[in-house]
């Protein structure tokens, strides 16, 4: 059996049930109190840990971006101060951190800089996401894996080269991948869900699946595939502003899909045939020919 990965205390991996990760990411449009709410969300259906997104605006966006004005609830403006204006601080993530403990769930962040990477080390968090946009960026894929936390890789946007190179910077007995498409709603004809089963050929880590599609058909078909981590983007309401809104599940979807796939994980069982004690005054009841002896 491939390895397990410890994150906050739980272990991830084959044999294990499905860790659910509830990505709020920047749904909270900057709003703490819109955060809190979704955080109760993921608490109240059973999420395993939920995860933000953490930039330094200078490095991240483009310098052809910057300028480029904006319409946003909070009026025009620029690219770069609209992306102020939805990032999060040390006091509003010190508020996170307190709130998650309180409410008994890990949180953790997908950092696309350096800095954001030491920014959220001071909160100790149980592992780090790699967002598919930075799978080629060396330099934060080993400041990451230097952080001695659990990585998960995910893998939207990237050629299976391109992903077997950013493996070989990552610690292997910390490593997990998640299968990803990067349109954001992804239509079913371009998740390609068979890719969990090549990635589960290919490397020995968890492997999982992080979707963007509307609906929760496919992820369980993700689930049935092997996927043994699971990360969807969560909303108190798909028609939100915002970018990731439209591909985000609202508060009902996401009890359901945590509800449904602990019923599948518990109905997919080992794989080896028996007979149930369970069928046994059935067998009696039914069979013409019986059998002299059940091996079970």
């Amino acid at each position: 059996m491939r390895r397990s990965v410890d994150i906050g205390g739980r272990l991830v991996g084959e044999g294990q049930p499905v860790f659910i990760i509830a990505e709020i990411g920047i749904n909270h449009n900057g709003d703490l109190g819109i955060a809190k709410k979704l955080i109760d969300t993921a608490v109240l259906a059973g999420c395993d840990a939920v995860k933000f997104q953490k930039r330094t605006p200078e490095l991240c966006v483009p310098p052809e971006r910057r300028d480029v004005m904006r319409e946003t609830p909070w009026g025009l403006m620029t690219y770069m101060e609209y992306r102020h204006r939805v990032e999060f601080g040390e006091a509003e993530y010190a508020e996170i951190d307190r709130y998650c403990r309180e409410k008994g769930i890990p949180w953790l962040a997908s950092c696309w800089d350096e800095p954001s990477i030491d920014f959220i080390e001071a909160f100790d968090p149980p592992a780090y996401k790699v967002a598919s946009a930075s799978l080629t960026d060396d330099a934060l894929l080993r400041h990451t894996n230097a952080q001695g936390r659990a990585v998960i890789l995910s893998t939207g946007m990237s050629t299976m080269e391109q992903i077997h190179h950013a493996v070989s910077l990552i610690d292997p007995d910390r490593l997990l991948i998640a299968h990803s498409t990067s349109s954001y709603p992804c239509p079913p004809k371009e998740l390609n869900l068979r890719v969990i089963e090549a990635l589960r050929r290919q490397f020995d880590c968890p492997i999982g699946y992080s979707g963007h599609e509307v609906g929760l058909q496919t992820t369980y078909a993700a689930v049935v595939l092997g996927a043994c981590f699971v990360e969807r983007h969560i909303t108190l309401d798909r028609a939100m502003w915002g970018s990731d809104q439209a591909a985000s599940v609202e508060p009902g979807g996401l009890i359901r899909l945590v509800r449904d796939i602990r019923v599948i994980t518990e109905a997919m069982g080992d794989g080896v045939k028996q007979v149930y004690d369970s069928e046994i005054p059935i067998m009696d009841k039914l069979r013409r020919a019986k059998p002299s002896t059940v091996d079970r």
